[in-house]
Order: structure tokens, then C-alpha cells, then sequence
């Protein structure tokens, strides 16, 4: 069954070298008791490791049933301890953090026995040793003699073909020494016991077999075996395998050992977890703030097409940013470096046609509010100011058409955006809004166009109902030579039949929950009014007249029409004077926010399979400020986990030096598991196991910490700010954040699990 053919082994201290086998021969029976007798140092318990596979030989080969280990692997020796070996040690060798019962399945669970079946079987060779009452105690509970029944109950459990016994009975007192032999003599009657022991009496006694050594040599062998063993290669052993769960077992029973350490750890490893869950919590919550105002307040600005657009896009951001921290500013150079025009460089022009507004028009009611066009022709108005009739200028006014609407319903943007807070909406061409700011201001100015001079309030019934004169190009404008000037006469133009009179019918304000950036304090006509005089001025004398002329009609300033510069010049001055109905800026109000996507996705089939100069850029003001917002928001979020960031590297150092320690203090018990079979990888995986449950906990923890620290966080933000319940915990951030802790405090413990996997059990055991 086992036999040793030439053992060599010795061990090197610097230069000096011990044999402590040399050439060993010997064969054993499958059934026998052996007792090995021998002083200190004589080789036999170098030999009996070496049966036992815990030690490695030299030279020489070790036979088993006929098959040589000459071959064999880590894993083979590992899967020969947890299968054909049975070790019984003088100082017991059990695990102190589990019961006894779990002290013997320990090698069955190894060779992956079944729960149900691994009990029974560790139940009944506990009852065999004596020991039916006490499986549920932890080894520190029970008498040496107790605990080495124990260890022979565990030795037994997995049905091994060899037991070895090194001084099984060294610390027992004599009565004790006496059942334990018995109980080893009943064993050896169907397998094979191999004891290493100082004391002859006992060995001569009991044993069938007594083997003597000295210096690393057999000396005397009272039973020698002389058959020989006919070698087969189709002997399997079979293989040992640690899962996982076994592995959390045995950590969770270890770590239940040392419970005020481990809550430390854990809770030192989770302040920057602590930290991180605060400030994604807060970041959390001001982007939902920051999504309401989107929704509530951005909706309210509108998707600006103009004949002159710059590309507002993240990109275009992104590149302007980088030109103008571009690294070699001061140069000592004696050369300058032409540079192009940066405006010119980022603008693009947009050709709005007529069928381009025409596809406007056939965007979605449903998603759209209202449209606006703006339009660069010049607008006559005329106002009695206490008496006298005055030109008024609005270049610099705030003075334009309101957006009319596309639905159907009757919802336009005074419904949706507006307090109406005197008299009525515009109904007819000719109404005209007044919009006043948030605080109820108008400009003097615009006060002016309507016939007031006045410092003192101004109350809405004066206002309502107030009249604004505009005349026609063919009343304004009169031809002397070749030229068109205004006429002189503003009191006849503002008696003229063809004169068009704007009224006053209503009084807004932006509701309080849009910005004021979405609109400013104005006078608003209505879109047919503005079509209205684009008709009637297209036809105009001074239009028709500048159509044909190579010089503009109103200055006498010659136009190149040959040059891009002329054409451009003679395309504004028509579109000053009303010959141009295209409108040089479009302003599309969205419903809300989730309709301004579907808006801008319309926008951009436009542009589909166009050359870039035919594409039709827009500025999206919601979706800039959103972005921009947004990128702040993360940067300061990136900023803020990276400083916390560094308390995780720290805490995952700390864990990389606690499992060390834990290393340290579980040697023995590496030494246990590597006896019992266990694969290095099985040692990795225990340690392993060990470092995941308190990165769990500390994730765990430190959740819990930032959840209950929210509550005075919402509290002192409300009293500071007003806002209700900002900082707020996201699901994903919590499982992102307890994964980030296991697999730090994992890469913590990746070291000394390699560590400790790689000990050599024979040393591990002699560890106290």
C-alpha cells in the first residue's frame, strides 16, 4: 500500500546542512499499527511529514498503492493529504474560532461532500470518540484528552487510508494517555496507523510494528514488510475543493472572534465612503434641483435661428476654451503670428428661405407654444408727446412681435407663461401687449412711444387703451432727384388715411417661476400686424426703387454689387426698408422642456445629407445653460470625491495591514487547512473572504452613516437655503459605492492572501 523507496531529505541553515533522511527504504502494510521510535532529531517526524505529504523529498520517490509521487503536483499532494491522510497532532491543531463539529467536517468539506452527508458522518465518529454531547462546544471548552478525540474524529471523518500520529499522547496525563491508544489500536485493525512517539512502554504495548531511528536512518524494524508492490498508474485520489461559502464561513467565524476590532476596521475603512455618499448625495440632489429649474424655468427660453449664428455647442465651447488657454503665451519672439478673426470663425450663415419657415410651420403643435419672427425692417412710429408728433426710434428699444401660436386649442405663451395683470390677450392685428418686469418697471423710453413723460407710477388704466400711429413707407418717405428722404411734415403723416393704429389691450408679467432672462420688459405687437406691413411696403416707392438702384437710395452711398460685402449691404438695406419678408431671426418657444428635444430633433432632419453651408445651425439657450450647469456641477462633484477618494486608498492600505496581522495571528490555522488538503488557492480564498465581509460591512456601514447624517445635512441646507430634502441618497451610488469597498478592500488583502497561501505547512504548524 505505501511504500518509501531511497527517501533523501536534509535542510539548509547558511552553510550548514542536515540529513535528516538519508536513503530511507521501508514498506507498509494496509492495515497495521507502527510506532516510530527515536530521540530528537533522529528523522521521524521529517519522515512522517513526508508520508503525510506536508514535507517534500529530495531523492527517492514515495509509493502509493503502486503509484509513484515522483509526478505529482501541488494540487495532487493537496487532493493525497484530504483524501488518504488522516493527521493527528500532540497539540491537537484545531480550529479555535469553530465548534468541534465544524472542525471535523472541515476535511470532507474540502473534498466537497454534501452538507447533509458531511454532518452525519462528522456526527457519528464524534459519537465513536465519546464525544456525542459536546459538538456544538468550541475546542477552548473542552480537556486535552477531549480535544484530541477530537482530532481523531477528524482524521477519520473523510475515510482515509493512513492515519499518522505525531505524539498523540505528549500532553496527556497518563489515564488519558491509555484511552487514547486504545481507541488508535481499535483504528489500526482496518487501516494503516503510523505514530511517532518518545515513549518505548506505549509503543511496545500497543503497536504491531515498532520502528526505530537515528541520525536520519532506520536502526531496527521489529515487523519488517518484504512483498512486493506491483505499481498501477489507474490509482485516482480524488480532488479537493474549497468554495467560496466555506471559505466566508470559516472568515465570518474568525472575524465573530475579534467583533470590537473588526467594527473598528470597518468603521475606519468607511469614512471615505462616508464622505463620498455626503457629496454624491448633495450632488444628487442639486442636479435635481437644477432639473427643476430646467423644466420649470430654462422651458421658457427659446431655440434662437438667426441668419448669423455662432455654433454654441459643447465642441465649439470646448475649442474656444482650449485656444484660449493655449500654452506659449509671451513669447520672446520678434514675428507676429496672423491670427483669424475669432467671431468670423465660429459664425455661420444661415439661408433661411421662405420654405425653410414654411417647414417650421409644420412642426408639432403638440410640442410648440409659439413662434416668433423677428424681422430687420425698420417699423415708422409715430406718438403725440404733449402735443407734437415725434418720430420714435426703437433700435435700442425693446420693440417686436410677440410668437404667435401653432396649436389649435387657443394655448399660446401668455396662457402658459404669463399673468395677464390688466385688461386682455392681443385678439386683433392691431393689439398691442405691454410687458412689465419682475418688479412692475417699464422703461422711460418705451413710456415715451406710448405718449408718457413721467417720473412718478404710471397705473395700468392709463396705459390700457393708449394709441401708437405707424405709417407706410409711401407716407414717410419722399422722392427728391434719385433720393428718398423722411418727410418733414410728422403732423400730416400722423393725419394720413393710410396710417395703421396699434392699441394697448393688455398688461403682462413673466410668471415667478420662469427667468427673467426669458424675457425683459417691452412692447409687443402681434405677427399678422407685422405681415401686414411687409405686404404693404414690399409694393412701397422706395422699395421698388432701391431694387434697381446699384447705390443706396436713402444716402446715395454706391453699393458694390459685385463683391460679397456689396450684396450683403444691399440685402440688409432692403430688409431695413421692408423689401425682404424672410425674417433674419426665428424664435421657437418649446411647451417644456421634454418637447424641446423633440423640437431640436425636427431641426437637425433639416440638416440631414446637407453641405455645411446649407445646414441650418441654432442656438439652444436651455440646453447650453443646462450643460454648462452640468459640467460645474460634475467638476465640483470630481473634485470633492477625489479628496475623499484618498481616505478609501488609506483605508485600503489600513486593510492590506490588518490582514497581515490576521495572517500572522492564523498561521497555525493555514497550517490546519493545508494538512487537511486545503489548495493554496483555498488559503487565498479564505483571507480572501475574509477582507470581502469587511469590505461589505464597511460599505454597509458607511451607507448607513450618510443616510442618518442626511437628515441634520437637509435640516441646516433648509435653513440656509430654503430647499427641502437637497442632499438625497441614489440607489445606484449606494450599490456603486459598497462594490467600490469591496474590491479596494479586496485589492488591500490581495497581498498578504498571497502571503499566506504560499506558507509552508509544515512550518505554519509548529507556529504558536
Amino acid at each position: 500500500m505505501l511504500e518509501l523507496r531511497k527517501i533523501k531529505k536534509t535542510y539548509k541553515t547558511g552553510d550548514f546542512v542536515q540529513n535528516a533522511l538519508k536513503k530511507v527504504s521501508l514498506k507498509f502494510r494496509k492495515s497495521e499499527f507502527v510506532a516510530i521510535l527515536g530521540p530528537s532529531g533522529s528523522g521521524k517526524t521529517t519522515l512522517l511529514n513526508i508520508v503525510g505529504g506536508l514535507d517534500r523529498y529530495e531523492e527517492g520517490d514515495l509509493i502509493i498503492n503502486g503509484k509513484s509521487t515522483k509526478s505529482f503536483k501541488d494540487k495532487d499532494w493537496d487532493s493525497y493529504r484530504n483524501n488518504c491522510i488522516g493527521f493527528i497532532f500532540q497539540n491537537y491543531n484545531l480550529i479555535s474560532h469553530i465548534d468541534i463539529l465544524s472542525n471535523v467536517e472541515m476535511g470532507m468539506t474540502l473534498s466537497g461532500i454534501s452538507l447533509k452527508k458531511r454532518r452525519k458522518i462528522a456526527v457519528d465518529v464524534l459519537k465513536k470518540v465519546g464525544l456525542k454531547d459536546h459538538i456544538h462546544k468550541k475546542p477552548n471548552q473542552l480537556s486535552g484528552g477531549q480535544m484530541q478525540r477530537v482530532a481523531i474524529a477528524r482524521a477519520l471523518a473523510n475515510n482515509p487510508d493512513i492515519i499518522l500520529a505525531d505524539e498523540p499522547t505528549g500532553a496527556l496525563d497518563s489515564k488519558t494517555s491509555i484511552q487514547i491508544m486504545d481507541l488508535m489500536k481499535e483504528i489500526s485493525k482496518d487501516k494503516l496507523v503510523i505514530m511517532v512517539t518518545h515513549n518505548p512502554e506505549l509503543a511496545n504495548t500497543y503497536a504491531s510494528r515498532v520502528i526505530e531511528m537515528k541520525d536520519g536512518e532506520i536502526t531496527k524494524d521489529s515487523n519488517p514488510l518484504d512483498e512486493k508492490f506491483v505499481e498501477s498508474d489507474s490509482y485516482l485520489i480524488r480532488k479537493t475543493a474549497m468554495n467560496f461559502l466555506t471559505a466566508l464561513h470559516l472568515s465570518l467565524n474568525n472575524i465573530c472572534t475579534k467583533k470590537g476590532r473588526t467594527i473598528l476596521t470597518a468603521f475606519a475603512s468607511s469614512i471615505g465612503i462616508i464622505g463620498i455618499s455626503l457629496i454624491l448625495s448633495l450632488s444628487n440632489g442639486f442636479e435635481k434641483q437644477i432639473d427643476t429649474f430646467e423644466v420649470n424655468t430654462l422651458s421658457a427660453l427659446p431655440i434662437i435661428i438667426s441668419k448669423q449664428s455662432m455654433a454654441l455647442d459643447e465642441e465649439t465651447l470646448e475649442q474656444m476654451h482650449d485656444e484660449m488657454n493655449e500654452v506659449g503665451d509671451y513669447p520672446s519672439t520678434d514675428y507676429l503670428i496672423p491670427k483669424e478673426n475669432e467671431q468670423d470663425k465660429y459664425m455661420h450663415s444661415n439661408k433661411i428661405t421662405k420654405d425653410y419657415i414654411e417647414y417650421l410651420e409644420n412642426l408639432s403643435s403638440q410640442d410648440v407654444i409659439g413662434i416668433n419672427y423677428l424681422y430687420a425692417a425698420n417699423i415708422n412710429f409715430l406718438q403725440k408727446v404733449n402735443g407734437k408728433v415725434k418720430k420714435i426710434e426703437t433700435s435700442n428699444l425693446n420693440v417686436g412681435s410677440f410668437p404667435h401660436s401653432l396649436s389649435h386649442d387657443g394655448v399660446n405663451v401668455i396662457h402658459e407663461r404669463f399673468d395677464i395683470l390688466s385688461g386682455r390677450e392681443a385678439l386683433d392685428k392691431y393689439d398691442v401687449l405691454i410687458e412689465v418686469d419682475s418688479k412692475n418697471r417699464f422703461p422711460k423710453e418705451l413710456l415715451e412711444m406710448l405718449g408718457i413723460l413721467s417720473d412718478e407710477n404710471v397705473s395700468f388704466d392709463t396705459i390700457l387703451g393708449k394709441e401708437i400711429t405707424v405709417v407706410l413707407n409711401d407716407d414717410y418717405y419722399e422722392k427728391v432727384g434719385n433720393y428718398f428722404i423722411p418727410k418733414s411734415d410728422l403732423e400730416k403723416m400722423f393725419q394720413s388715411k393710410n396710417k395703421i393704429v396699434l392699441k394697448v389691450v393688455g398688461i403682462i408679467r413673466l410668471k415667478k417661476e420662469y427667468p427673467s432672462m426669458a424675457s425683459s420688459a417691452g412692447i409687443y405687437y402681434t405677427n399678422e400686424f407685422m405681415q401686414e406691413v411687409l405686404d404693404k411696403n414690399e409694393s412701397s416707392k422706395v422699395v421698388e426703387a432701391q431694387k434697381h438702384a446699384k447705390y443706396n437710395v436713402l444716402s446715395g452711398e454706391l453699393l458694390d454689387t459685385q463683391s460679397k460685402e456689396g450684396i450683403e449691404a444691399k440685402e440688409a438695406l432692403m430688409a431695413y426698408l421692408g423689401g425682404d419678408k424672410v425674417p433674419y431671426v426665428v424664435q421657437i418657444h418649446p411647451k417644456n422642456f421634454e418637447s424641446k428635444e423633440n423640437i431640436t430633433n425636427y431641426l437637425d432632419r433639416y440638416n440631414e445629407d446637407k453641405e455645411e453651408s446649407q445646414k441650418i445651425v441654432y442656438i439652444d439657450q436651455a440646453n447650453l445653460m443646462s450643460s454648462l450647469s452640468g459640467n460645474i456641477m460634475d467638476a465640483i462633484t470630481i473634485v470633492l470625491v477625489a479628496f475623499s477618494s484618498i481616505s478609501l486608498v488609506v483605508s485600503s492600505i489600513m486593510i492590506g495591514i490588518i490582514m497581515y496581522i490576521s495572517v500572522l495571528e492564523r498561521t497555525k490555522e493555514i497550517g490546519i487547512l493545508r494538512s487537511l488538503g486545503a489548495r493554496k488557492k483555498d488559503i487565498s480564498r479564505v483571507f480572501n473572504a475574509e477582507t470581502f465581509l469587511i469590505g461589505l460591512s464597511s460599505g454597509l456601514l458607511g451607507i448607513f452613516v450618510a443616510w442618518i447624517l442626511l437628515f441634520p445635512v437637509n435640516s441646516l441646507l433648509y435653513k440656509l437655503t430654503d430647499l427641502e430634502n437637497v442632499a438625497v441618497l441614489n440607489p445606484i451610488h449606494v450599490i456603486i459605492l459598497i462594490t467600490i469597498s469591496v474590491i479596494l478592500t479586496l485589492i488591500g488583502g490581495w497581498i498578504p492572501a498571497k502571503i499566506a497561501s504560499k506558507k509552508d505547512p509544515v512550518i505554519a504548524l509548529r507556529t504558536e
